[in-house]
């Protein structure tokens, strides 16, 4: 049994959490690992110092309030977390370079696309609680993406 994916994951946890939002693929997939958070209303300031930092194989995910006006991460914050270690990143809100995301050979899971950028004034909050999708993304619980979806196994 291929433990990467998250069907598979389900029927030996039938007690995890399923994101029930339909995100997007972009980039590599499977990917997982420890969540990290960012919750940030349209500005990416403390997602930039976040993905500079050291990844350690961490997922972030990063609550935009599903926001559609900006997008939060493109080709050049995603390459930063990429280099750095991080696994990947789930975004409720969206991105942009979507080409360029998919040629970075990094794990990406949004809502959508929008080319307008966003502000970078470093309100909101890191290592909390985020919850959407009827899925509690806790920092350091364990975080699955793959095809079909995004799930998080109980502590």
């Amino acid at each position: 049994m291929d433990q990467s994916k998250t069907a598979d994951l389900l029927d030996s946890h039938p007690d995890a959490q399923v994101c029930i939002l339909q995100l997007r693929s972009f980039g590599a997939l499977p990917f997982s690992g420890p969540v990290a958070t960012v919750r940030c209303s349209e500005d990416n300031a403390l997602v930039r110092q976040r993905l500079e930092s050291p990844g350690e194989g961490r997922v972030l995910v990063i609550d935009g309030g599903g926001s559609m006006r900006c997008a939060l991460v493109g080709d050049m914050l995603a390459g930063l977390g990429r280099d750095n270690g991080w696994a990947g990143i789930v975004v409720n809100g969206c991105v942009r370079d979507s080409a360029a995301l998919d040629d970075l050979g990094f794990g990406i899971k949004a809502l959508g696309t929008n080319p307008r950028p966003r502000s970078k004034l470093g309100a909101g909050e890191v290592d909390v609680p985020v919850t959407f999708g009827e899925a509690t993304f806790s920092p350091g619980v364990q975080l699955h993406a793959d095809e079909d979806g995004v799930i998080v196994l109980p502590s």
